[in-house]
């Protein structure tokens, strides 16, 4: 049984991680990722809103000895909340909150509210993981995340994109898949869906 409690165990963390219910990604999901993040080991890992999945991805890094995560967070007391929790979990030197405020951008024709990237270093991207903006914000709310990253995505690299299951982000993939021949996608039935995103140009 894939649990927070579990989770916890697994990372060595001797506090109990700081859940939201409503907010919080699903322990199933958390465990892909922390999976992969082992496994494989990628050097730059970018997160489109912080959390838990910040806690997990930076405690992977620490225990890898590599490895620096990026977070964007659009909201100012959220990403103040998330570089306590890092420093409290002691893995702060692992990542480093963005604070990036959501900008219209065109993207396809289409204005959508997305996060400010001014702020974001210029690395190249093993590992991205989708998790906001929130889809109550616009349709395809997480859809300018590889028209505007894609570029900074390394020739092998991955997506997770959480909350899969929902009709909008099934379009969302669909018309990413049509933009990006380089692209396998799969489906993964976790509780709240996951599509995970290969990327190829070797």
């Amino acid at each position: 049984m894939q649990t927070y409690q579990q989770l916890q165990k697994d990372l060595g963390y001797e506090i109990e991680l700081p859940i939201t219910p409503d907010w919080s990604a699903a322990a199933d999901f958390l465990f892909l990722i922390k999976e992969y993040c082992q496994k494989v080991k990628p050097e730059v890992i970018v997160e489109c809103s912080s959390g838990l999945t910040t806690l997990t991805l930076a405690r992977c890094c620490q225990i890898n000895e590599k490895g620096k995560v990026f977070s964007l967070e659009n909201g100012h007391e959220y990403a103040d909340k998330s570089r306590l929790n890092l420093e409290n979990f002691s893995v702060d030197s692992q990542a480093d909150i963005i604070h990036a405020p959501l900008k219209q951008i065109l993207v396809n024709d289409r204005n959508y509210d997305w996060y400010e990237l001014k702020n974001l270093p210029d690395v190249k991207i093993d590992m991205l993981v989708i998790d906001g903006p929130p889809g109550f914000i616009q349709k395809h709310s997480r859809f300018p995340a590889l028209p505007l990253l894609f570029d900074r995505m390394a020739d092998e690299s991955i997506v997770f994109l959480d909350d899969a299951a929902r009709e909008e982000e099934k379009e969302l993939v669909e018309m990413w898949l049509s933009m990006y021949s380089e692209i396998e996608h799969e489906y993964i039935e976790t509780e709240r869906g996951c599509s995970v995103l290969r990327i190829n140009r070797t």
